[in-house]
């Protein structure tokens, strides 16, 4: 049978397409425009959106297992309950949903709040389902590499407590390892959710020092206040995004993503290799 990913063309989703061809299983993928998509000749492109009923329906059309991961955008819960209805419309439970760490936690940010109430569905609705709960991905450094790279300040106010950044390749290979148990199995699975964290918890200053030694000078923590993170964010991004990502960064100082007991050692046990760390992220963006 096929499996449909929805949010393939973002660095997560083309990661998640890649692992699961590599494991030889057929991917369906959906996309607003193929023409601008570029995907192995094995995957079968379909046009659709999320808010086209239509497309849809369609898209989920003879398909086994799901992996949804929603766009952070002004609809994105309407986006994600209306998926997950046509899924089970269409009698798929077998479900990888892409939620967030501490999701029922962070309540007073959007996209933390709206991947709780996607989950709640899943459960009410007793779908057969693997949550997968990423902390902050450190691919995202790309979006504050110019301000490391020439002004010297790393600028993500992330706090002291600490924040277990995961890799998005780690994060697709675990998605694909769920989706293909689920697929190939009998009958629907028993639920699960699987926190997805780094190899290391580090601070702003831990970021800083790591940074300093892969560029040979000093780099500086610009500290805990979330005014100038906002602000530089608005510079390249919707005003609301910006603010959205100010109200995470609050999180991220007053409680930080820090992991779970056996957290690392499950995941380390599911991918039966170490996790990429935060350096080898910092050396490719430095060379780049």
């Amino acid at each position: 049978m096929t499996i449909l990913v929805i949010g393939a063309t973002g660095r997560v989703g083309q990661h998640v397409v890649d692992q699961l061809l590599a494991r030889d299983s057929d991917v369906r993928v959906l996309t607003r425009d193929p023409a601008k998509a570029s995907f192995p000749a094995a995957v079968e492109v379909v046009r659709g959106d999320l808010l086209d009923i239509d497309s849809l329906r369609a898209a989920l059309g003879g398909i086994s297992t799901l992996f949804l991961l929603n766009a952070v955008t002004g609809d994105e819960f309407t986006q994600a309950i209306i998926t997950l209805n046509l899924a089970r419309e269409a009698g798929i439970d077998r479900i990888v949903y892409l939620s967030v760490f501490g999701a029922d936690e962070a309540v007073n940010v959007p996209h933390f709040a709206v991947k709780s109430g996607a989950e709640r569905m899943l459960a009410a609705t007793d779908a057969g389902a693997t949550i997968l709960r990423p902390t902050y991905f450190i691919d995202n450094e790309a979006m504050v590499k110019d301000v490391i790279l020439q002004h010297g300040v790393y600028p993500m106010p992330i706090g002291g407590k600490g924040v277990a950044m995961v890799d998005a390749r780690d994060i697709a290979e675990v998605a694909a390892i769920e989706l293909i148990r689920r697929e190939r199995a009998p009958a629907k699975l028993p639920p699960v959710t699987i926190n997805l964290v780094g190899p290391q918890t580090l601070t702003g200053a831990d970021v800083a020092a790591i940074w300093s030694d892969v560029l040979g000078r000093p780099v500086v923590y610009g500290g805990d206040d979330p005014s100038g993170f906002e602000q530089n964010m608005a510079s390249f991004m919707p005003r609301w995004t910006a603010y959205e990502m100010r109200l995470m960064a609050e999180r991220y100082v007053s409680d930080g993503m820090i992991p779970h007991e056996g957290d690392r050692e499950r995941l380390t046990q599911l991918l039966g290799r170490p996790l990429h760390d935060y350096r080898e992220t910092a050396m490719r963006l430095a060379a780049a």
